[in-house]
């Protein structure tokens, strides 16, 4: 890839050996996908690698619990404990791959995209050669948090002119990361209101079963022999009523703990990306006298 500045031009970061490559890097490009900006995540793809962990969990009841309590909870409670463990292996696989996307953005956080000279100063003369830096560091700013603000914010104070703007700009470009974010976390907080409500809905189903069974027992026999045998059906459905809610909300906390560590983390990320810019990038501003003139 070529960067044109001018007359002259740059290789980029995409050819230039040590950069940051998202193409190469990106976990979801490697899996042949298409990956998700920041550390958005591809829902398809841990849909699938989902799927194939619910069926492994399945697989290992199957061989490795059989008969045993633990492989009733899951596959005698009727269809909604297969739906919760295929919405909690989806919300795993999607924290695993934000987890390592906020990895590989935090790698930039160690590149001195600005010169670190005392002397050096960020005005309309210079910031051509900090935007040149940026393809030299990674291969696209734009899909890197850090740099994407950098780009952003420079690339008007070389079209516009006003330092004064380059401070606000990061600002309002941080807000925007951040509504991104937490974008990214709504079909995860939809999943953790959704595995609770799946338990209460195999309650009920319970509850129905273990009713109707009870008044089928009634009606049919007095014989207290016969009557005990028959209660089967209705502790089974009790067992069904009860079971379902306690893993749904094992499952709900663990993801909920999950999700919860994965946000502070991200947040914190996006905290260190902002000081950065303030250290790094702001305090090297300066108005030249010219600039002032032309105000």
């Amino acid at each position: 890839m070529v960067f044109r500045a001018g007359q002259k031009e740059i290789q980029t970061g995409a050819g230039t050996e040590g950069a940051l490559s998202w193409y190469r890097s990106d976990l979801e490009q490697r899996f042949g996908f298409r990956g998700g900006r920041f550390t958005k995540v591809n829902a398809l793809l841990t849909l699938l690698i989902g799927a194939v962990l619910t069926v492994g969990w399945y697989a290992l009841l199957a061989f490795c619990f059989n008969p045993s309590a633990l492989r009733s909870m899951f596959t005698d409670r009727g269809f909604t404990p297969y739906v919760m463990v295929l919405l909690f292996s989806w919300s795993l696989c999607m924290l695993f791959f934000k987890w390592r996307k906020v990895c590989f953005q935090r790698r930039v956080l160690l590149a001195e995209i600005v010169p670190p000279e005392a002397d050096f100063i960020l005005s309309t003369a210079t910031v051509q050669r900090v935007l040149d830096q940026l393809y030299f560091i990674v291969d696209e700013p734009r899909n890197f948090v850090l740099t994407n603000r950098i780009q952003v914010a420079l690339s008007n104070l070389r079209n516009l002119g006003r330092v004064n703007d380059v401070d606000e700009i990061f600002r309002s470009q941080a807000d925007i990361d951040n509504s991104v974010m937490e974008t990214s976390y709504l079909l995860l907080r939809g999943f953790i209101w959704a595995i609770p409500v799946l338990g209460f809905i195999g309650t009920v189903m319970g509850l129905s079963i273990a009713i109707g069974g009870f008044g089928e027992v009634l009606g049919k026999t007095t014989n207290p022999e016969e009557l005990a045998s028959s209660l089967k059906v209705v502790t089974g459905g009790l067992a069904t009523a009860f079971e379902t809610t306690l893993v749904a909300l094992l499952l709900a906390l663990v993801l909920q703990l999950l999700v919860t560590f994965q946000h502070k983390s991200e947040e914190e990320f996006l905290d260190e990306c902002s000081d950065y810019c303030q250290r790094k990038v702001v305090s090297k501003l300066k108005i030249v006298p010219f600039e002032t003139d032309e105000g």
